[in-house]
């Protein structure tokens, strides 16, 4: 992981006075790589804002926040409660990730930000690509047309084993491509290297792509409700859950009511309600009575049996 340790290296030493309202806890990891799978990683560039920022905006005032932090934690709940999001959108955050590239195709759905990535017109891509745990291994889910069983591949030494000559063949593909050695020197054969842009076509999905990240706190948390679900891909997944920590970190209070109001909630249709109302008062109201849907109703009673 040199490339993201030279990144880190010294950015942390210049140490500098601020009128600006800082984050303590993200002070603390500001410009530190932290991994994610086999060869990526989230660096926090910037921040604007912290707790305090939110509280601010909400009450248009100028100062920072309220003497008791009880208030502020109080008000940003009320906030988070109620889906008040503009006051969260003062606040915004800039990192950078190293990912694969499918991971950045599901990324890049969420539009509510500014991003921009490494250029493989420009620059030549390394030779690193990702080759899944063994352990998140598995078939096609039966009844999700978008996910993996629960079970790992029993037997995946050959699925890895494909993946791993796959993508080594595709990178020296494109190395033959550019007519340059594995270490960038230009081959001395008499033929001319295609351009860039055209090269890039033959690399695979799991090879590694980089980006600056720049995103509003209302829309990260928007990107972790869905990203950080159970039910997201494993591999987007795991970035998410590092975002969790960092938010954890740069905002706690508001991170503390996102997990109570978004992150841990039940969302209830109009009709599902009217069956927790029925069970509460000692009716029964089956499945064919609820006007529910199979997926709403299974999706319902799953939610109630693990309270």
């Amino acid at each position: 992981m040199a490339q993201e340790n030279d990144l880190d290296h010294g950015l942390r030493d210049n140490l500098e006075a601020t009128y600006r309202a800082v984050s303590t806890g993200m002070e603390q990891i500001l410009h530190k790589s932290i991994p994610v799978l086999d060869h990526g990683f989230i660096r926090v560039v910037d921040y604007m804002g912290n707790d305090a920022a939110v509280v601010q905006a909400a009450r248009v005032s100028y100062g920072r926040g309220t003497k008791k932090v009880s208030e502020d934690r109080g008000l940003i709940r009320y906030l988070m409660r109620h889906s008040h999001t503009t006051p969260f959108e003062m606040a915004e955050i800039k990192v950078h990730v190293k990912l694969p590239i499918f991971v950045a195709r599901q990324w890049i759905r969420h539009r509510t930000a500014s991003v921009n990535e490494y250029s493989a017109r420009y620059s030549i891509l390394d030779k690193e690509f990702y080759v899944p745990d063994a352990a998140n291994l598995a078939a096609q889910s039966a009844d999700n047309k978008q996910g993996r069983e629960n079970a790992p591949l029993a037997d995946n030494s050959w699925v890895l084993g494909l993946l791993r000559d796959e993508a080594e063949r595709s990178y020296s593909g494109y190395n033959s491509l550019l007519n340059i050695s594995e270490d960038g020197a230009s081959l001395e054969n008499g033929r001319v290297g295609i351009a860039r842009e055209l090269a890039r076509m033959n690399l695979s999905l799991n090879f590694y792509t980089q980006w600056y990240w720049k995103t509003n706190l209302h829309n990260l948390l928007n990107f972790l409700r869905l990203r950080a679900d159970p039910h997201a891909q494993y591999e987007i997944r795991a970035y998410a859950e590092k975002l969790l920590d960092i938010t954890e970190k740069w905002v706690p209070l508001t991170f503390e009511a996102f997990k109570e109001y978004k992150l841990g909630a039940v969302t209830l249709s109009a009709s599902a309600w009217q069956v927790v109302r029925a069970r509460l008062a000692g009716k029964s109201i089956s499945f064919e009575e609820s006007g529910l849907s199979q997926r709403e109703w299974t999706e319902l009673m799953t939610a109630l049996e693990n309270e």
